[in-house]
């Protein structure tokens, strides 16, 4: 079957949190609109009923159920409320671990939380996961290792800042990478996104993190992404584009 014209996504923001935006129902609306096929991540399982009520006649927005690693410290208790959910969730997001200076002292309860996280979506079988790792590639990578096997999960490890070791063992177990702008800002992380797997990348903004002359950027910037992306690895944004919808079109096959 042909999807309909407005069905197919012509661009993709894998990791967004819309809900943090004042104009979230009118975002949802644009996402449908410009066609672009949204990822809405959440930071607490208390957010997501509301976020997935929101988006629930959306063509192009997908809600993600998350308790941020950077929220463990006060919410660890909601963890029973996110695996109450997780059965209506296929997306989970945003999950992981932060090793950030200010985030370190709740390293041994995100790692706690993670763990369980991992294991009840493994349980499952069919989730896609959006992971947050920042300064903890290697111990995100060894819990998925543990916890997730590869057919149980898809993982896409969002705003990814690791070496190029740990990009290389990533993409070995099937992981996929979001790119955002702010990413490509570095000329340090051009050079690893640039050695990626051209199969294995996603677009994200981010946003309302990631921000554009002073203003924080929308799902429909992941273009300028697009084009970005395109200028570094000698393509065409026509088949940069192309390539991102496809590479999101073999990640949900994946995980059906």
């Amino acid at each position: 079957m042909t999807l309909p014209q407005a069905a197919r996504p012509r661009l993709v923001d894998f990791h967004c949190h819309l809900d943090l935006y004042p104009d979230h129902v009118a975002l949802i609306r644009e996402c449908d609109r410009e066609r672009v096929a949204t990822l809405a991540v959440t930071t607490t399982p208390k957010a997501w009923p509301r976020n997935r009520d929101l988006a629930q006649a959306s063509t192009h927005v997908r809600v993600a159920l998350g308790l941020h690693p950077q929220l463990v410290a006060e919410r660890e208790a909601e963890l029973p409320l996110f695996e109450r959910y997780l059965g209506e969730a296929r997306y989970i997001g945003e999950v992981g671990l932060d090793a950030g200076p200010r985030f370190y002292r709740s390293f041994e309860a995100q790692e706690r939380v993670f763990a369980r996280i991992l294991a009840a979506c493994a349980e499952h079988g069919d989730k896609i996961l959006t992971l947050h790792s920042v300064r903890a590639v290697a111990k995100v990578l060894g819990h998925l290792d543990r916890a997730l096997p590869p057919d149980r999960g898809q993982v896409i490890l969002h705003w990814f800042t690791g070496t190029a070791a740990e990009a290389r063992r990533a993409s070995a177990r099937g992981c996929y990478f979001s790119i955002n702008s702010e990413m490509l800002r570095s000329p340090k992380h051009r050079q690893l996104v640039a050695g990626l797997p051209p199969d294995r990348l996603l677009t994200e903004t981010d946003g309302p993190f990631v921000t554009a002359e002073g203003l924080p950027v929308r799902p429909l910037a992941v273009a300028q992404t697009v084009a970005e992306l395109a200028k570094l690895r000698g393509e065409t944004e026509e088949i940069m584009g192309l390539r991102i919808i496809s590479n999101l079109r073999a990640l949900l096959r994946a995980a059906t």
